[in-house]
């Protein structure tokens, strides 16, 4: 099916009696944009990897932080990364820029469009499109509120009293807030919260100027879109208002207006839910998303960590298979966000996930909860630093041990079939920033503190600092593992059963050389027979070390990238 083709079925969902009117605007959008967009790099190899980062969290109260970004990526990481996420960099109001003012603008605080086309020729960028939902400060909703013509039916009123019982919701909030409009009050319907408003795509002008926006980023060297909330995307009263026909046929749409006018544009969802749910998202093995984050791998981890077991996680991810040579995972510890438990619906048990809610808190962290349709409410995601939720911050431990531990966590999303994504903290080991969450009283700055580049840069210096061990390990598996055809995101993935003390893979290239990845989560020694997976040449991360062909001895948490004959 040509782009232009699916375009038209895809708006033949959301619009089924306005489609002619609706494909000329859009057609009108891809000429504008047809000459203006850049090309570059298409599709994916073993050589990509990803940095998740906000615009500020690295800053010298000199420059602007998206420089800082720039030198400090550019100085020390150099090609171990090769995507960087910038996450929301427009202005905005609340929710650390998940409430957007002008999608158009680059938040004066961070720097300027300049600042992220230099970063562009250096990496492949990855843009934030929070379209579910704005900021009350936008044009749009001063616009609505003022009985703008231009703004009409922008946003989603209802009566207050209306039975919203069945829409799932992500936070312990109100949906509907009340709004003072010229002509007397309005009940809008607030997805997230009191600042974020949702966008009623109902509404065609309300797809056109998304559609806008979203060219808009292709234009200043975007290479990949990330769709937030991309859950929550349609309404339909009477529903639970998630994972509707017309909310994935917006995300086929996006596919296919970027395929007609910038084809190396890659889309990412964001789908915080149930395994099954989320991986709906790659549509037929990749005609709607190009890549969706794997959610459940994050938690799974964690518990393996925590049980010093992976039997839960191996069986799970034994159910994980390549999808296409054009759809993959992503595949990541830590976010901006906590670690969401919902993915892990249908493999752990109830009080499962209640013991990694222990676990946080005692930790440190806090646990965030949602709403229920009976009222009721349940654990939706943990909030901590990764490394503090892999490591006790009370346990009297040499520094050596902890980071050892945390590095095998990580190694276990790098050796994952996908993509690797790595969050600027768990790159930098950070600490749980306990003063942050507490000053804010927001949970998720527990892990979002900005860090002041000076002092990093000096403990990076430090050879047995936290940081410094957790830098220099982090980059040293990404180096290594971006020249293994075995790591290359289309290779096949298959769980070996080697003992619930650790976790192992054969990943297998159409090409090339197998590897057997194996990690540890036991702080014991284990003796492991590999004879199964094949025979082993060496260890790619101690190449000088003598290994037999059939039994294997792991130290506590210890990594092997083993390649076999």
């Amino acid at each position: 099916m040509s782009p232009q083709e699916s375009i038209r079925e895809q708006l033949a969902v959301m619009y089924p009696d306005a489609v002619d009117a609706v494909v000329q605007d859009v057609e009108a959008l891809l000429d504008r944009y047809r000459d203006e967009i850049p090309s570059a790099r298409a599709g994916w190899s073993q050589s990509d990897s990803f940095l998740i980062t906000y615009g500020d969290s690295l800053q010298d109260g000199r420059q602007a932080p998206l420089q800082v970004l720039k030198s400090f990526l550019t100085e020390r990481v150099g090609s171990a990364l090769s995507f960087v996420h910038i996450l929301p960099f427009c202005p905005y109001t609340s929710d650390d820029g998940f409430s957007v003012v002008d999608y158009r603008a680059i938040d004066p605080d961070l720097g300027t469009w300049n600042d992220v086309e230099d970063l562009a020729k250096h990496y492949r960028m990855c843009y934030d499109a929070v379209v579910n939902h704005c900021s009350k400060s936008s044009v749009y909703m001063k616009g609505y509120l003022s009985g703008d013509p231009e703004y009409d039916d922008f946003f989603i009123n209802l009566d207050p009293k209306t039975d919203t019982s069945e829409v799932t919701r992500p936070r312990n909030l109100p949906l509907l807030h009340e709004y003072q409009a010229h002509d007397g009050a309005r009940w809008l319907w607030t997805t997230f919260s009191e600042d974020q408003l949702d966008l009623n795509f109902k509404n065609p002008k309300v797809l056109i100027e998304m559609l806008d926006v979203l060219l808009h980023y292709a234009k200043y060297g975007c290479s990949m879109v990330r769709l937030d909330a991309i859950t929550y995307f349609w309404k339909e009263l009477g529903t639970t208002c998630v994972h509707l026909p017309e909310t994935h046929a917006f995300v086929k749409l996006v596919r296919a207006v970027y395929d007609a006018v910038c084809p190396h544009l890659i889309v990412l969802t964001e789908t915080n839910v149930p395994h099954q749910e989320n991986i709906s998202y790659f549509g037929n093995k990749g005609d709607e998303a190009q890549i969706i984050y794997n959610f459940t791998l994050s938690p799974m981890i964690v518990y393996s960590f925590t049980q010093g077991n992976a039997q839960k996680l191996s069986q799970w991810a034994s159910t994980i298979t390549k999808v296409s040579d054009r759809a993959t995972f992503l595949n990541m510890t830590a976010t901006h966000d906590g670690i969401g438990v919902r993915p892990t619906e249908g493999i752990l048990t109830d009080e499962e996930r209640q013991a990694l809610c222990e676990r946080v808190e005692s930790h440190g962290g806090r646990v965030n909860y949602k709403a229920n349709s009976d009222g009721s409410t349940s654990p939706y995601e943990l909030n901590i630093t990764y490394f503090d939720i892999i490591n006790d911050p009370r346990a009297d431990e040499p520094i050596d041990l902890q980071v050892k531990r945390f590095i095998a966590s990580q190694a276990i999303a790098l050796s994952f079939i996908g993509i690797p994504a790595i969050y600027i903290h768990s790159l930098l080991g950070s600490r749980n920033d306990i003063e942050g969450m507490e000053s804010s009283g927001i949970n998720r700055r527990i892990n979002r503190e900005k860090l002041q580049i000076d002092a990093v840069v000096s403990e990076l210096d430090q050879d047995n600092s936290r940081r410094a061990l957790v830098f220099e390990q982090y980059k040293n598996l990404l180096n290594t593992r971006l020249q293994q055809e075995a790591f290359h995101p289309d290779a096949e993935q298959e769980v070996v059963n080697l003992g619930a003390g650790c976790f192992a893979l054969k990943r297998i290239p159409d090409n090339g050389i197998s590897i057997l990845a194996i990690i540890s989560v036991s702080a014991d020694e284990l003796t492991l027979d590999v004879s199964s997976a094949g025979v082993v040449d060496h260890d790619i991360l101690a190449p000088e070390e003598s290994l037999s062909d059939d039994s294997i001895t792991m130290s506590a948490y210890q990594v092997r990238w083993l390649q076999l004959k």
